[in-house]
């Protein structure tokens, strides 16, 4: 059964940082690419950060550029953001998503609140 789980979330100021894991299992993590996406109430889910299997050509939102980093470890099947410099716009659940040819998978998301 695959699985990925996402921790890291929480409730953080603005200016501050926050780092999110992604762990997988089940699967063979090494063949997918993996994202990270958000989501807020009444919005439609967003791309934020990829990166592909070999941990090569990470791919960013402009809204997240020079601010978060997406990352992977093959070895501990988990793949990373890195978010400085929170803004309360980046306030949303955000979602582990794994693609590889013909197969795909969600994890059920961590909340994110940036407030002061």
């Amino acid at each position: 059964q695959v699985q990925l789980v996402e921790s890291g979330g929480g409730l953080v100021q603005p200016g501050g940082s926050l780092r999110l894991s992604c762990a997988a299992s089940g699967l063979i993590f090494s063949w997918y690419d993996m994202s990270w996406y958000r989501q807020v109430p009444g919005k439609e889910r967003e791309l934020v950060a990829s990166i592909t299997k070999n941990g090569g050509s990470p791919n960013y939102a402009d809204s997240v550029k020079g601010r978060f980093t997406i990352s992977r470890d093959n070895a501990k099947n988990t793949v990373y953001l890195q978010m400085n410099s929170l803004k309360p716009e980046d306030t949303a659940v955000y979602y582990c998503y794994a693609r590889t040819w013909g197969q795909s998978y969600w994890g059920r998301g961590t909340q994110v609140t940036v407030s002061s």
